[in-house]
This record gives C-alpha cells, structure tokens and sequence, in this order.
C-alpha cells in the first residue's frame, strides 16, 4: 500500500513540477466544457473512463487544460468541483483527491435532493414528467422490511442486476396499519453510467385483512437519491380505495448490514412543480444496452416448436385484492418448485403469480430459479391464457445466456398437487 501511495505521489509530483516548469499555464488556462443537469450519471475524476479515478486521468486533464490534446474522453467527468467550467481549479482539487487529502470531490458531494428527477423515456416510473423530491410531500407510512435473501446476479443483458427477496415487515403510518407480505421482490438495475433503476413488487395485508397490491419503479442518478414512485391496487369497497386514486413517492433504503429494506411511502398530490434547465435533472442511459421491459413479453405469429422445460411449481395461498382501479386482482405465492428438462433447477420461494381475473384474464408470473450450479436466473411468464410467454434474464457471460435472446413460448397451468405444471417450448414461427 505504501509502495503504490509513494508511486501515485512522485506521478503527481512529476505532473505538478512539468507545470510548473511550463510557467502558469495551467492556472490561465480556463476550458468551459458543455454540463448539462444529466452530469451527475458520470463518474467524476475518471475522465478516460475506465471505471477508475487515478493518476491517469490527473495528467489527461493537465494535458487538456495546457492545449497539449484537443480532446478529454469525458469532459463533464473532468468538472470535479461541479461549477460548470472545466479550469485549473478542477486540476487542483483531483490532485488532492488523488493524494489523500480530500475524502470526496465537490461534484459528489453536491446537494440535487432539492431538484425535480425526470426519469428516462424507457422508465418513466409513472411520472415521466418528474418526481420532485418525496420529502416535500406528507408522509403517508413507513416500513422496514427484512430481507430474506440477496441475489447479484452480475451482469445481464440489461445491466448490472440485483434481486432483493422481501421475508416481511410492519407498517406504521397514521392512515394505515398492517404487515408486508413474505415473498416480494424488488429487482435493482445500474446502468454504466451509475443510474440505478427499480422495479418492485410487495403484497400490503392491512390490519382489517384487506389485501394492497403495490408494483412500483424508482430510479436514480445518485445511489444516495432514489425515488420510487408507488402504485398501488387497493380493494375498491375497502376503506383504503384512497390509494387507489392519491399520487405517491418516497424512498427504498437497503442496510445490507442490517439485512433490511426501508420503504417510506409520501402523498406529493399537493406539490405543483415545472421541470427546467434550473430545477431538474435528466436521467440519461447508455446506448449499448437494451431498455429493460415493464410489461411482460406478447407473441404474434408465434408457434410451439421443440420442448424446452417443465415446470412443477408449489403455490401458496390466494391473496385476493378484488375489485380495483385496474380490474379484479389475485395474487398467488410461490412456494418453491422444480425445473427438469433441457436445464434442470429448484424454483425458489419469492414472488408470485400476479392474475388480472378481469375479461380478458390475464397473468404475469415473476418469479426465480436457481440452477444446479447456483445460477440465478429471472423468470416472467405472462399473457392471457393459450397465448402466454416466458422471458428470461440471467448473466450475460453465463452458459445459460441463449435464454436472454432466444425466444419461448408456455402451455397454459396444468393442475398438479399443491401447485400446478407448465412446460416451455421453443417458439417457431
């Protein structure tokens, strides 16, 4: 550790001295790089980003502010100090990042939890206008969750991907009371660029019995300001049916020390707020991946070929919403299962099968299976019954990869004890 401190200060050391021997070049130099309020998706310091903030970076800048190159991969990542204007202050203050002496860059420590967050085009949270910052609003409850079980799958073909499975929690607010229901998922996106982007599933069971259905998305450009935008499917006779109609964000907060998750839900229906280029920040992605999917997958065209899987899949019991804002909601666990076939895996105890048993009924099962060799791999099955179709996600490099491309479709559910069988097929057309 020393040898690598005593080497990345003489680097300095040289950078500074070959300034200093060129006169005041670097302090007179002054670049104004074009910072737009999407600046803080980028990784400040590392300016030919590789994913690190080193001596490499300090002497691209040098060279860049003394006209020695034209160019810096990433200019916005060189505004260390996050004023807007590339100069030798930015130069100054990496070097005493570089050498210790200041703990974070001022670009990072820069407080935008005031400012309005417009999500991407591709996830819109269900507030593609904006989501001002929850705090403002009224708070509505609280809960911390105990997470069951952690899943980093790595990297996907969406991204790098965490899923986070929900065991229970209590919720505390002063409209509403009750528990979060075992077995709910939350699935964690990060972007290369840092945005993170959140899709969550929970079951609320109030203290009347009533059952909420709560599918929400969140994003972030800053890890330390998620905001999640909440939806929620109340019973319509119920006394909670004001959920139904309300416009709702808050804050998801993982203590992955504590093993907890921490949900706070704000009722923001009476802040007025009008995006610009002074209040809002614009979350932005990268253009090598693909968007990943809200609704589930629809297939035209499309016929069964070759058999891929069977499915014997363990079920709890139903947990109906009933009538709601968007038709009649049932939900049913699932329990656990086994996967034989051209990949054999145990189906594990998270998620469920979220019906819409309104004309026409639908269902969208996610759920999990682990692999023989301890691959975790993400399952949707979705669509109307005679038409549904499985996706897949699972780690790019993996041998498993062909199911994040080819395409499959599903038998309908065949009954079976406790639970039900399905079998994947091959789509052809």
């Amino acid at each position: 550790m020393f040898k690598k401190a005593l080497l990345l200060t003489l680097v300095i050391s040289n950078i500074v001295v070959g300034a200093m021997a060129m006169g005041t070049a670097v302090a007179a130099e002054v670049v104004k790089p074009t910072v737009t309020a999407t600046a803080n998706t980028v990784k400040y310091g590392d300016v030919n980003m590789d994913g690190a903030v080193d001596s490499v970076d300090l002497a691209l800048l040098k060279a860049y502010l003394l006209a020695k190159s034209s160019t810096l991969p990433n200019l916005v990542a060189g505004d260390v100090t996050g004023d807007g204007t590339l100069d030798a202050l930015d130069y100054a203050i990496l070097k005493k990042y570089l050498l210790g002496l200041i703990a974070t860059l001022p670009a990072d420590a820069a407080d935008d939890s005031g400012k309005i967050l417009v999500p991407h085009e591709s996830w819109t949270c269900g507030m593609a206008a904006g989501i001002p910052q929850p705090e403002k609003g009224v708070l509505v409850f609280e809960t911390t969750m105990k997470l069951q079980n952690s899943y980093d799958l790595g990297k996907t073909q969406y991204g790098q991907r965490k899923v986070f499975v929900i065991q229970n929690g209590s919720i505390t607010g002063t409209k509403i009371q009750g528990t979060v229901m075992s077995g709910g998922l939350d699935f964690q996106l990060t972007l290369s660029n840092g945005v993170m982007e959140i899709e969550q599933l929970l079951m609320l069971k109030a203290n009347d019995g009533s059952y909420i259905y709560l599918r929400s998305a969140g994003t972030a450009i800053k890890q330390n300001d998620m905001r999640m935008v909440w939806d929620f499917e109340a019973p319509n006779s119920s006394s909670y049916n004001w959920l139904n109609s309300g416009k709702y964000a808050g804050r998801r907060i993982i203590d992955q020390a504590a093993g907890t998750m921490k949900i706070s839900v704000y009722d923001i229906s009476g802040i007025s707020f009008t995006p610009d280029a002074t209040n809002s920040l614009i979350v932005t992605e990268p253009d090598d991946v693909p968007d990943q999917p809200w609704d589930f997958r629809k297939a035209y065209s499309e016929r069964n070929g070759n058999k891929f899987i069977t499915e014997s899949v363990s079920l709890g019991a139903s947990q109906s919403v009933g009538a709601s804002k968007r038709g009649s909601r049932n939900i049913i666990p699932i329990t656990g299962g086994t996967v034989t076939g051209n990949l054999t895996a145990k189906i594990l105890s998270a998620g469920a099968d979220y019906q819409n048993l309104s004309n026409p009924m639908t269902i969208d099962a996610r759920y999990l299976w682990q692999t023989d060799d301890g691959e975790i791999i993400i399952v949707r099955n979705g669509g109307q019954f005679g038409s549904l179709v499985p996706t897949f996600e699972v780690r790019a490099d993996s041998k498993y990869s062909y199911l994040n491309q080819k395409l499959y479709l599903s038998s309908d559910p065949g009954g079976g004890a406790g639970g039900v069988t399905i079998t994947f097929y091959e789509s052809t057309k």
